[in-house]
């Protein structure tokens, strides 16, 4: 009955989110939004529906492991797996001026989450902080897209444009996104009772749940519209969906889970000397990536989806106390990270000389 209530929840959170973005896309473009700000944040914002739902339901019912870890856990999955899947699908080239504005951007909050985090616990100021972040940031996001270049727009209309609006046009997509809300609640309501049990059958933390089987499903959202935006060769789309989506789990569902919390949200020693680092890691890897010609190729897919599977392998052997978690851990800390982390440094390196060098050529 467990496994049957968390796939129906899932079900019904990625049908809801469907059904929530689509609906108040269109709603939006007849509105005279620009399609580009609808891609950047009505869709990115959207697909996070699903973290939002499972958070705030989580912080509600006292499971704040649950609430945090789908956050960090959302947010590590994004970068590693689904830019690593798009990347194979076809090499991504990040032109969006937007898309490497925001990646500094990730980072910084993502640091400014582990701060926080340092009393162990997220106060409703502190979600009240993040929100007013939000806010600042759409009206930032709206300014800008005025002087996105042609390219973009038409690719960002040719998703999300509309021809107009026809009869029932209105109710037709009011319902959809009062339905969709409905699912939402629903399948977060589900899923995470599910999840929750899940732990105590396993006999594992509702962390490594939250960041896990909680933070893998409620990101499939962002995996479908990355990875068909990818196939459709709507390369800005993809990853600005991945990285908006980031900054609105920080921001909106992160800070808004803190403020309906009636006591806040508490973080574990474990989230902050862990996981809420290795988010931070996550972020800092897109930076060299993104400077490597604007393009993350299969090879940068692969290295991604590489070390979401030593993640989640390290999770697996820290919650059963497995006896090769200490050679896992020594080889990851003391030889593939670094021998990573030197190769990003001299491949940007190399490839910022090489662009102050095509001026005087």
């Amino acid at each position: 009955m467990t496994i049957l209530l968390f796939i129906v929840g899932l079900v019904f959170l990625i049908i809801g989110a469907e059904a929530l973005v689509r609906s108040a896309s269109r709603l939006a473009a007849v509105l005279g939004i620009s399609p580009l700000v609808i891609g950047l944040t009505v869709v990115a914002f959207g697909t996070s529906s699903p973290e939002l739902a499972v958070s705030i339901k989580s912080a509600l019912s006292g499971q704040a492991s649950i609430a945090v870890g789908n956050v960090v856990g959302s947010n590590i999955f994004n970068v590693l797996f689904i830019l690593g899947i798009s990347a194979l699908i076809v090499p991504l080239v990040v032109a969006q001026q937007l898309v490497r504005l925001d990646v500094p951007l990730m980072i910084a909050l993502s640091v400014i989450v582990l701060i926080l985090s340092l009393d162990e616990s997220f106060s409703r100021i502190d979600g009240l902080m993040l929100v007013m972040g939000l806010i600042l940031y759409v009206w930032f996001l709206i300014s800008q897209s005025r002087r996105e270049s042609v390219e973009v727009r038409d690719e960002y209309a040719r998703e999300f444009g509309s021809k107009g609006a026809a009869k029932g046009f209105w109710g037709k997509n009011l319902g959809l996104i009062f339905g969709g809300l409905i699912l939402l609640v629903l399948g977060s309501r589900w899923l995470v009772g599910s999840a929750v049990a899940f732990a105590q059958y396993l006999g594992v933390s509702e962390l490594v749940v939250g960041l896990t089987i909680v933070a893998a499903g409620t990101s499939l959202p962002e995996v479908v519209t990355s990875v068909i935006a990818a196939l459709r060769g709507e390369r800005d789309i993809a990853v600005g969906n991945v990285i908006g989506s980031n900054l609105f789990n920080i921001m909106g569902v992160l800070g808004l889970a803190s403020i309906i919390a009636p006591t806040g949200i508490d973080a574990s020693p474990a989230v902050v000397g862990f996981d809420i680092p290795v988010m931070i890691g996550v972020a800092l890897v897109c930076l060299p990536i993104f400077f490597t010609g604007g393009v993350i190729s299969r090879k940068e897919g692969l290295l991604l989806l590489g070390y979401y599977v030593a993640y989640t392998l390290y999770l697996v052997l820290t919650a059963s106390h497995h006896d090769a978690l200490p050679q896992f851990s020594a080889v990851m800390l003391y030889l593939v990270m670094p021998l990573t982390a030197v190769t990003l440094f001299f491949v940007a390196l190399r490839q910022i000389r090489s662009r102050k060098r095509r001026p005087t050529e």
